[in-house]
């Protein structure tokens, strides 16, 4: 980062060519004036390889000193001796090395993007407010503020972020407001639970399918549909061991007599299309090992969750400490709390739940005016919000929001990407709900018992909170506010004229899956079904199979297993599916039928070592190959319904041609002939290798080469001089390392639970936010290597420790 006044300047000089040429030009001085100013502009973003981060700021109303301590990673350790002072310090250290990213991130939650972005933002802030972004953090804080401790808690953490931010100068601005030519804005409670809401869209937007389930339902029949669509595969890894008994259902939700008709109809094709749709793969892997496993006797707690990769990242990494004792991992800047990691006496982590906690109901307004819908035998009003949308360079939008009993109309005929009529959306996030008293409590835990209490009030998105403590006890627990449902409830629009299709209650806590000390000894959950058949209630979701698969059998194998060994197993790329499916691929394969390059093709996979690593060629060959397939198989029923119709999950591909070799499916409807299972994978194999020899003549058939791995800054494509591409990372969504393009392990943790806690940790990107710093990518290396930082949990009598490299302190 040394070179960033070069990089800064190349970056200049592209602007100015580009800018200078385009219809905007005329006002470009002002704001590349302000950009290039010695004395306000980019060049006081640069920061010195011996920054010192020392120092003193007082801050009225603290109740007491506060002393932070960083380390040579720039990690801090916040000493307090008061509560609220605690979260002063999260909320000041937050501002302070990561503003531009909570101020961007919660401006897009609220649908405020266009304030940063200009017109092409627009649509999506208009998708933002009509999901009830805004509605739905309102409840939340509802929810928060009526709690006296929470409320203390979040009043003090806005303090601290906005007594950093009225200390700023223009010239001590991001550098990211320098080239948006944007102002810094003032935080507050609202904002903090704007940024809850937006986990909760990234955690559950992609776990549903409802609205593509409803195109593809209009033309497949029911029998068709079951079969592509599979709620429960063979091959299921459940959270919770297989052969549990689950008590009877505490909610019985009756379906109505309409709802058989409801999945049995055949209509036109609604097209439904979602431009905002999350990443579906965000996810996670977490395990638990109990002591019985161990070399030292004594629990390890593993965790990664899977989120886009980002520069700066999605975390910040600390140590807080008060007199209820200390609390280290990785924190969101935006929020208080350690939201993963642990403290004195347990530790905890969190992956998804892929539960579906959203639905849609079909809206019929009185007349253009929107202001009424029928609903239960009458004309209800709607209520009507009026949202007006700030466009950096243009002039507002105006868009208004109608809510109804389900919640707010988010589609309709202004919307031309979807044609499906005026769809409401409940969504459990709408709902009031205290997620951050949740961390307050795990912060503080010290048993089995704690745990437990503290996640109650956890609601959305629905979590695996994965657990250890140094009494020596394990469990998990599936947490969430999920709808207790009748069976095919919500898996497509539903008649929104009356109340037969609502919620009509929910699981009650304690029937949330879990476990506690089971007799295998050990614990695991990578996004798969949570339960078997025998749970008593229809779980609806995006789930998947494969990762938990590896993990499970790779523990099952284990003994006396310490730190390292987890370590190792964060980084296995074992590809667990292409090890069933070879043999299928092998056997079904007409070689004389393929030209010279597919059969040297053909020989690499048969001699693939089944590793995802960044240099095979088999994965590559292996991946474009499944590709080819799943598009083969599927792609002519799909194609009398849209493109918007979800693909069936690879499991269910998987099982499909490991178990029937005469499936109906391997017979293309669009073509005369009966194709068979040789004929779908051959003609898959031989459409992989034109893909395949274009990537080999451009060197890119290693795995590496042709995922390209990279962590991009927030702005993404804006700022390309900021991203770190080209990472030698090998892994894949279905092995446990699961790095993609730009999205895997955003954290990876091991804490052993022994008298003395041993922990270790790492997240792909560096602690400052500011892309002059040599603290902005330093993990990055790491983090590629497969390597973990020893977490310095740091005692309040080490402040000479050689380990502290400068001291910052608070004072009233």
């Amino acid at each position: 980062m040394r070179l960033l006044p070069f990089t800064f300047t190349t970056l200049l000089v592209g602007l100015l060519v580009y800018g200078l040429n385009r219809p905007w030009a005329p006002q470009l001085p002002m704001a590349f004036g302000n950009f290039i100013s010695p004395q306000h502009g980019f060049w006081q973003n640069a920061e010195p390889d011996q920054a010192d981060f020392s120092g003193e700021l007082r801050i009225p109303d603290l109740r007491g000193k506060v002393d932070i301590y960083f380390d040579e990673r720039l990690v801090p350790h916040v000493f307090a001796e008061h509560e609220e002072d605690l979260y002063v310090a999260q909320g000041y250290l937050h501002a302070k090395f990561r503003l531009f990213q909570m101020d961007l991130q919660t401006r897009a939650a609220a649908g405020r993007a266009s304030e940063f972005a200009g017109p092409q933002a627009v649509a999506f802030d208009r998708y933002q407010r009509r999901l009830g972004m805004v509605f739905g953090a309102e409840n939340t804080l509802k929810e928060v503020e009526k709690d006296p401790v929470t409320k203390r808690v979040f009043d003090a953490y806005t303090r601290g972020v906005n007594a950093y931010i009225e200390g700023l100068e223009p010239k001590d601005w991001p550098v990211e407001y320098k080239i948006l030519h944007a102002v810094p804005e003032k935080w507050s409670n609202l904002r903090t639970a704007l940024l809850l809401k937006m986990m909760a869209k990234m955690l559950t937007g992609g776990t549903e399918k409802d609205l593509r389930y409803t195109n593809a339902r209009t033309v497949l029949s029911g029998e068709l549909f079951d079969s592509m669509y599979q709620v429960i595969p063979d091959s299921l890894r459940p959270i919770v061991p297989g052969g549990t008994r689950f008590p009877a259902p505490g909610v019985v939700p009756v379906a109505p007599a309409s709802a058989d008709s409801l999945y049995l109809k055949r209509e036109p094709a609604a097209i439904v299309k979602e431009p905002f749709r999350p990443n579906p793969h965000n996810g996670s892997n977490n395990w638990a090992v109990a002591g019985s496993r161990t070399r030292s006797g004594a629990p390890i707690l593993t965790n990664d969750p899977h989120l886009e990769l980002s520069l700066p990242s999605i975390w910040y990494e600390m140590q807080l400490t008060d007199k209820s004792g200390t609390s280290y991992g990785v924190s969101l800047p935006g929020s208080p709390f350690i939201i993963i990691g642990f403290n004195d006496r347990i530790a905890w982590g969190i992956t998804n739940s892929q539960r579906d906690v959203t639905d849609y109901y079909a809206i019929t307004y009185q007349d253009s005016t929107r202001s009424a819908y029928w609903y239960n035998g009458k004309w209800e009003p709607t209520r009507l919000q009026v949202e007006t949308i700030q466009v950096k360079g243009s002039n507002p939008v105006t868009d208004t929001v109608a809510y109804t009993v389900f919640g707010p109309v988010l589609y309709d005929g202004s919307f031309p990407e979807a044609h499906a009529g005026n769809v409401a959306v409940r969504w459990v996030a709408h709902d009031p709900s205290n997620e951050g008293l949740t961390f307050y409590k795990l912060n503080r835990a010290a048993d089995y018992d704690d745990y437990v209490e503290a996640i109650q009030t956890f609601a959305c998105p629905g979590q695996n909170f994965i657990f250890a403590s140094k009494t020596g006890d394990i469990a998990i627990w599936q947490q969430g506010k999920f709808p207790a449902r009748w069976r095919g409830q919500g898996m497509t629009i539903m008649p929104g004229e009356d109340d037969s299709y609502r919620w009509q209650g929910f699981i009650p806590q304690a029937e949330n899956p879990h476990v506690l000390n089971p007799a295998r000894g050990f614990l695991q959950s990578a996004n798969q079904r949570p339960v078997d058949a025998t749970y008593p209630y229809f779980i609806p979701g995006t789930y998947f199979t494969p990762r938990a698969t590896s993990i499970e059998e790779k523990l099952e194998k284990m003994r006396g297993v310490g730190p390292e060994d987890m370590r190792i197993l964060l980084n296995d790329c074992d590809n667990v599916m292409a090890r069933d499916l070879r043999p299928v691929f092998l056997r079904n394969t007409r070689e004389k039928e393929l030209s010279a390059a597919g059969k040297k093709y053909l020989e690499t996979f048969r001699n693939w070592d089944l590793q995802a690593a960044p240099d095979s060629e088999g994965q590559t060959i292996y991946q474009v190959w499944m590709d080819s397939l799943k598009a083969a198989v599927w792609n002519d029923e799909l194609r009398q319904v849209t493109p918007q119709a979800p693909m069936p999950d690879d499991q269910v591909l998987a099982e499909l041609l490991i178990r029937d070799s005469t499936s109906r499916f391997y017979d293309n409807l669009h073509t005369p002939e009966q194709e068979t299972l040789a004929d779908v994978v051959t003609g898959a194999f031989m459409q992989a290798v034109k893909q395949l020899e274009k990537a080999d003549n451009e060197g890119r058939l290693t795995w590496t080469a042709y995922k390209t791995p990279a962590i991009y800054h927030l702005l993404k494509d804006a700022l390309p001089a900021f991203a770190r591409k080209d990472l030698p990372v090998g892994g894949y969504n279905n092995t446990i390392n699961a790095v993609t393009h730009s999205h895997g392990p955003s954290w990876r943790m091991v804490v052993h639970l022994t008298e003395q806690t041993e922990a270790y940790g790492v997240y792909p990107a560096g602690q400052s936010g500011n892309p002059g710093s040599k603290y902005y990518d330093d993990f990055v290396t790491t983090w590629v290597k497969g390597e973990l930082y020893r977490l310095w949990i740091m005692g309040p009598d080490e402040g000479a420790d050689s380990r502290v490299k400068w001291q910052f302190s608070l004072s009233p």
